[in-house]
């Protein structure tokens, strides 16, 4: 039914060889050379007991996964590799806003256990509270920043992620350096739902981070 998860048995138990997934959270905002990284996303766990996300790479291999056990909000995601190793954690903020706004960090492996670790923010994310309030025309639906608020290391995130029509775009350079899209199928007669789409990131831009910002997307939008 879905072609491109052909080996997702053999990946989730680990019998591959180890993936290249990168563990650090290394962002460059101009290409370094080469094609972009286009990954396949499915709103779906691997686990009959949860809710999440399956992440494919463009030969059907598992590269990430996130498996939540929460039917409500939660207040912490944690982004996997595809042996269950934590490489990202999403932390929504305590303070009373009508902002949703969440932290990024670096998780080295939480083993399971959804706890803020005591390393510096990596990365901020907070929806455009225009979304909230006003009518606005704007399409900006949220602002990344680097944990330091660097303006040079600034995004927004433009589009529609209901539609699966999203831009994530550095501010500084006006430059497009991920998209979210709908996917197309290859094969005639076949279509996907909402909830099947790609991602599409620009070398020098960290997929894992690409992700984790798909999954706050999700959290503030679907």
């Amino acid at each position: 039914m879905f072609p491109f998860l052909k080996h997702r048995s053999r990946s989730v138990h680990g019998e591959d060889a180890p993936s290249s997934t990168e563990s650090s959270v290394t962002v460059a905002a101009t290409d370094s050379g080469g094609a972009c990284t286009t990954l396949t996303v499915w709103r779906k766990s691997l686990l009959v007991s949860c809710e999440g996300f399956t992440v494919i790479d463009s030969n059907g291999d598992l590269i990430y996964r996130v498996d939540n056990y929460a039917r409500t909000r939660p207040e912490e995601l944690i982004l996997m590799d595809k042996d269950g190793n934590s490489l990202l954690l999403m932390h929504r903020t305590k303070k009373i806003t009508l902002v949703d706004s969440w932290g990024i960090y670096e998780a080295k492996d939480t083993n399971g256990d959804a706890k803020v670790p005591k390393c510096p923010i990596s990365w901020y994310m907070r929806k455009n509270l225009k979304m909230n309030i006003l009518s606005t025309k704007s399409d900006i639906l949220a602002y990344v920043y680097s944990g330091s608020f660097d303006k040079k290391n600034s995004y927004i995130i433009k589009g529609s992620y209901r539609c699966k029509s999203c831009k994530i775009v550095h501010v500084p350079l006006n430059k497009t350096v991920v998209e979210i899209k709908r996917k197309e199928a290859r094969t005639k007669g076949v279509r996907f739902g909402s909830d099947v789409f790609d991602l599409v990131v620009n070398p020098g831009f960290d997929t894992g981070l690409a992700m984790a910002l798909v999954l706050l997307l999700d959290q503030m939008f679907s």
